[in-house]
């Protein structure tokens, strides 16, 4: 008896400390999964002509460099973007900063930049000049990129119970992660997402928020009416895949 009370009392103490579980993510789901009808085109088209309103797109295109280390220039980027070449991950691009020298050799490459879409300007002068996505001009060294397949990424309004998961292994794109964990009973906790880069999480199939590696909070508010007593599932689609493996629920919110 008194062995049970000493282990309330310690699970107790790190409740108060705001301690709680980890979160081991050990299943994935290819961002392929996600992908609606591509379109091609000569030139950059912004979200508003592939009737995007609010998430992501991916723009793809082939390139060849004739030098080492290409810088890669982007005329709009709106709201934010991460730039992959050859499936590794090279940086990001936001309105203020167009400009990304590319880790590359001399050669053929395969350029990939996935977009958000974070909203739409409502009200004021800019509402007049409210384009989304990339579009302009978009250059590798002074020369114009063209011949481009932009695919719609409808990630917040996924089903994602008819998303095919497996046994997790390495990639460097995109990717969708699911994990379970227990919990004896439902209650508010806060999801940690330090070390992860941004992405959205659904809990029990729900839509619970979502995470950007430079907001000063990094966590995420739960509800407890999203908990489950017993087994619950968490599923999160993390736009630059920086290698995490884990997130933790804690009672507390997380700040930098």
């Amino acid at each position: 008896m008194k062995k049970i009370t000493s282990i309330i009392l310690f699970l107790t103490v790190l409740s108060c400390k705001g301690i709680a579980q980890e979160i081991r993510f050990d299943q994935q789901a290819s961002i392929n999964q996600v992908y609606l009808k591509s379109q091609e085109s000569k030139n950059l088209l912004p979200m508003n002509e592939l009737s995007v309103e609010t998430g992501y797109a991916l723009y793809q295109a082939e390139i060849d460099t004739s030098t080492e280390n290409p810088k890669l220039t982007l005329e709009n980027v709106r709201d934010y973007a991460v730039v992959f070449l050859d499936d590794k991950l090279q940086g990001t691009l936001a309105d203020q900063h167009k400009q990304l020298t590319l880790n590359a050799r001399a050669g053929k490459h395969k350029l990939r930049i996935f977009v958000e879409n974070i909203g739409r300007i409502t009200y004021g002068p800019e509402i007049l000049d409210n384009s989304k996505g990339l579009f302009g001009s978009i250059t590798l060294d002074g020369n114009e990129i063209e011949d481009w397949m932009i695919t719609p990424l409808p990630v917040k309004n996924l089903e994602i119970s008819k998303l095919v998961f497996e046994q997790r292994k390495a990639s460097a794109l995109p990717c969708l992660f699911k994990a379970e964990f227990s919990i004896p009973q439902p209650s508010a906790y806060y999801l940690d997402i330090s070390g992860w880069g941004m992405g959205e999480v659904w809990m029990n199939d729900t839509y619970v928020g979502a995470y950007w590696e430079e907001e000063k909070q990094q966590s995420i508010q739960i509800p407890s009416e999203v908990l489950k007593t017993g087994q619950n599932e968490i599923v999160v689609f993390e736009l630059k895949n920086l290698g995490q493996k884990n997130m933790k629920l804690s009672t507390q919110a997380i700040f930098r």
